[in-house]
């Protein structure tokens, strides 16, 4: 007897971070869909609002939310939600969150502040999560173990190196919080 192809399993994972830190650019990367983005023009409303010195070249903001796909197999499928990075989009946050089983926090090394909020919520709100200092051009390299200390986190959140742009890197990184998540499943 032939059984009935079951419908497939929504995993979620949410990509957060500061303002410019590569969120979009991580989930176009490895997303097998073209990725829905929210990205509106800077405009002279954020002048003083959105710190783009780190960043110079941008000209676009996500303003609620970024998403992809990617299927595992076929039973299996893998949502990538993206944040946006101002605080005041942060009352979105609770929403694209609910169900995830995970998050990845994109630090810019140039900008270690502007992930504050981002590792503040996922402590606070118990979900697992792992750190992930994105490669930019010209950016200062920094010993993981020096990220760890500029950032105030325990032993226990894994940091990763990624490049965002490189879907390989994106993929291993996705890969890592994967093993953080059964990790702490296996502990409990």
């Amino acid at each position: 007897m032939v059984s009935a192809p079951s419908s497939p399993i929504a995993v979620k994972i949410v990509i957060s971070g500061g303002f410019g830190v590569g969120k979009t650019t991580f989930i176009g990367a490895v997303s097998e869909i073209e990725p829905l983005v929210t990205e509106a023009a800077l405009t002279s409303q954020s002048i003083g609002v959105d710190d783009t010195s780190a960043v110079s070249g941008k000209t676009t903001t996500t303003v609620a939310l970024d998403f992809g796909r990617i299927t595992l197999e076929d039973t299996l499928l893998l949502y990538l939600f993206g944040t946006p990075g101002q605080d005041r989009f942060a009352f979105l946050w609770d929403d694209l969150v609910e169900g995830a089983l995970g998050a990845i926090v994109l630090v810019d090394t140039r900008r270690v502040e502007d992930c504050f909020p981002a590792i503040g919520y996922f402590e606070e709100n118990g979900i697992p999560f792992i750190v992930g200092v994105n490669l930019f051009d010209g950016g200062m390299r920094f010993e993981l173990e020096e990220v760890r200390d500029a950032l105030g986190i325990d032993g226990g959140v894994p940091i990763v190196e990624c490049d965002a742009r490189l879907r390989e890197s994106v993929k291993g990184t996705l890969v890592a919080l994967t093993e953080e998540i059964l990790t702490r499943r296996v502990r409990r």
